[in-house]
């Protein structure tokens, strides 16, 4: 049964608030700018607006309210002594993973649920930096594990859509933050679809970086030390409810760790290829051989064909340059588990070996993969790592045709909490047919394994009225290129609208 919210009359302080809750990043700036409100009254506003409706949400798991009222004042003296920064002012939220002085960071883990870093993340900094003001950090699943965002610490997120749905993981909290109006930006991270799925569930844009693009150091689990290091697959990134401002936040996260590049090094990432839709040259994918696509995504891929055909983009349905879908996704869960399995604790890590010693050897799919990837050698990852490289190497001749890959995030919109706690045994319901739980991925994995920017972004909603969202994948460190698209394609079908009421 669908558990969806009933909100009563607003009170006079939410009423005010109303006049900030859905603007954009920028047109919150260009009114600090004009004088027309302080960013002491927009980050109230955003935290009137928490501990109003946050109850049945659950999405800012951690709050920094005064520090936050702190920042804002200093942020309104600044821009009265003449500064300017890129995010001066701006109320953000920032996941519950990243590193975020004096704040907790727990990953979701009981145990380390006192553990409390004394330095920000290379991307934290860099937001405050540029002058952002920290409302919270916003909730994940264990360990980032889930396509939901519930632990034991902070209890479970729900999508502001449908409170009986998840608002997907392991970014669900950013997602879910912003669509319920906490501030319009936040931080989030992706390795498989996490950034991309709680944007899609939630009707958002965020973007995952071209790999090495945004340096991740402090994002990292407890009580692991805060090194320079790029782990395999994994990128930090934006999410915003506008395809503008999240070009605006991916510029202030992109750049090299300085620890590793020297603090001279400058990141130059090439320009959009093109600034009219006309000029898009436009892969559709809407089809995948190990799992359906929903009637409900294969809808909303289609309305972005159309749309972009209508625009005068130049759209295909098919290219004898594409993947091998079926290898891309066994090679992107080979390399994810054996990239996660490295963390896995010694007994859990003895019964994946026992389970993959007893596959047949002509075993095949997604979940073969899996498992030998859990417990891959070296030997194998060096030959993972040479498969991957000509998958680029097609990418590369894929992009010389086409500018943009449109396809699904998943195969399907939010789909109903589900808190079994043996993954392997849940399925996911495509128009009335279960099919495994993890297999979902496949469409994340499809940018991920091969390191290219994907950016979400809305596409329209269900008949249910659920957001439903596609992926625009591009060349590797062409980030710009698809934001660009991004921002075009707003402008043509619309973008986020606040949830139902």
């Amino acid at each position: 049964m669908s558990n969806r919210r009933v909100v009563t009359a607003p009170s006079a302080r939410i009423v005010v608030a109303m006049a900030n809750e859905f603007r954009s990043a920028v047109e919150l700036l260009n009114a600090m700018r004009a004088g027309e409100v302080s960013s002491v009254e927009i980050v109230d506003d955003a935290i009137a607006r928490i501990e109003a409706e946050d109850g049945e949400v659950n999405a800012v798991c951690v709050r920094d309210f005064d520090n936050a009222r702190e920042a804002a004042r200093a942020a309104d003296g600044a821009r009265g002594r003449g500064e300017e920064r890129a995010l001066l002012g701006l109320p953000i939220t920032v996941k519950e993973s990243y590193n975020v002085a004096g704040l907790p960071t727990t990953w979701g883990m009981p145990e380390f649920r006192d553990f409390v870093p004394h330095e920000d993340a290379v991307a934290v900094a860099r937001v405050k930096d540029a002058g952002a003001v920290v409302l919270g950090k916003t909730n994940v699943p264990l360990m980032l594990g889930d396509l939901q965002s519930f632990n034991e610490i902070y209890g479970a997120t729900n999508n502001p859509w449908d409170l009986g749905r998840s608002p997907g993981g392991s970014s669900g909290g950013s997602a879910a933050a912003l669509a319920s109006g906490y501030g319009p930006l936040s931080l989030g991270s992706d390795i498989a679809g996490s950034l991309r799925t709680p944007a899609h569930f939630c009707g958002v844009y965020a973007h995952k970086p071209s790999f090495g693009v945004v340096a991740n150091r402090g994002h990292v689990p407890p009580p692991a030390p805060a090194l320079p290091s790029d782990r395999e697959l994994a990128v930090v990134g934006p999410l915003a409810r506008t395809a503008r401002d999240l070009t605006l936040l991916f510029d202030v996260m992109a750049g090299p760790d300085p620890l590793t590049q020297g603090v001279a090094f400058r990141l130059d990432l090439p320009g959009a290829r093109h600034d009219r839709l006309a000029d898009f040259r436009v892969l559709v994918l809407d089809e995948h051989p190990v799992i359906p696509t929903s009637a409900a995504v294969r809808t909303a891929v289609d309305g972005v064909a159309s749309a972009l055909t209508h625009a005068g983009a130049r759209v295909r349905r098919e290219s004898a340059l594409a993947p091998d879908l079926n290898e891309a996704a066994e090679l992107y869960m080979q390399m994810l588990m054996a990239t996660l399995a490295a963390g896995l604790p010694d007994a859990a890590y003895a019964h994946m070996r026992e389970v993959a010693d007893g596959l047949p050897a002509d075993a095949s799919g997604t979940g073969a993969a899996s498992l030998r990837g859990a417990v891959a050698t070296y030997r194998d990852w060096a030959t993972a790592a040479g498969r991957r490289e000509v998958h680029r190497a097609g990418w590369r001749a894929l992009f010389r045709e086409f500018d943009a890959v449109v396809c699904p995030v998943t195969p399907t919109p939010a789909f109903q909490h589900d808190r079994t706690p043996d993954v392997t045994s849940r399925v996911v319901d495509i128009d009335g047919v279960p099919y495994p739980f993890g297999d979902q991925l496949v469409w994340a994995g499809l940018a991920t394994m091969p390191g290219l920017p994907a950016t979400a972004v809305p596409a329209g909603r269900t008949s249910e009225g659920l957001p439903v969202g596609v992926q625009l994948v591009g060349p590797m460190f062409s980030d710009h290129t698809v934001l660009r698209l991004a921002e075009l394609l707003e402008r043509e079908i619309g973008g986020f609208v606040p949830p139902s009421r």
